[in-house]
């Protein structure tokens, strides 16, 4: 049950087709626990800035914990994850209402070499800011002498 979710025809539907009188049932009654929800957006957004020497990455995680979010570097990619488990739980006379909600969202930007040691990260008011020095280029053509 808890990897079930809700079924909603606006998201299945063809990009002609017209809103019909199912998609306005089905959005009337959508469970107000999850406002806004849409399981095609469900990420987040994010900002890179080419600082010369360094990039910096800006990424709007809004209620988000520093243990929610996990950063990872791995051949040329940043990977910034959020895993997010939410729970709420009704009593009224003998009556329970429990909703869980897990949320998983990630995030690849293709940045190339960094120097990984010098990474620096920081959360503060809901949004991440990762500074990523560049690594000194290489030059990658060479002319090899022929003997």
């Amino acid at each position: 049950m808890l990897g079930l979710t809700p079924f909603n025809r606006s998201l299945v539907r063809r990009a002609d087709e017209k809103d019909d009188f199912f998609n306005m049932i089905d959005e009337f009654f959508n469970d107000s626990f999850y406002p806004n929800r849409n399981l095609r957006r469900d990420t987040f957004k994010i900002d890179v800035k080419d600082e010369g020497d360094f990039f910096t990455v800006e990424a709007d995680l809004p209620g988000i914990k520093n243990e929610e979010i996990e950063l990872n570097y791995q051949d040329s990619q940043l990977m910034i994850s959020v895993n997010r488990e939410e729970e709420k739980k009704e009593e009224k006379n003998n009556y329970i209402h429990r909703e869980r909600k897990f949320t998983s969202m990630r995030r690849a930007i293709n940045l190339g070499d960094l120097v990984t040691e010098h990474i620096e990260a920081e959360l503060k008011d809901g949004i991440l800011t990762i500074k990523a020095p560049k690594a000194t280029q290489i030059e990658q053509k060479t002319r090899i002498q022929i003997k």
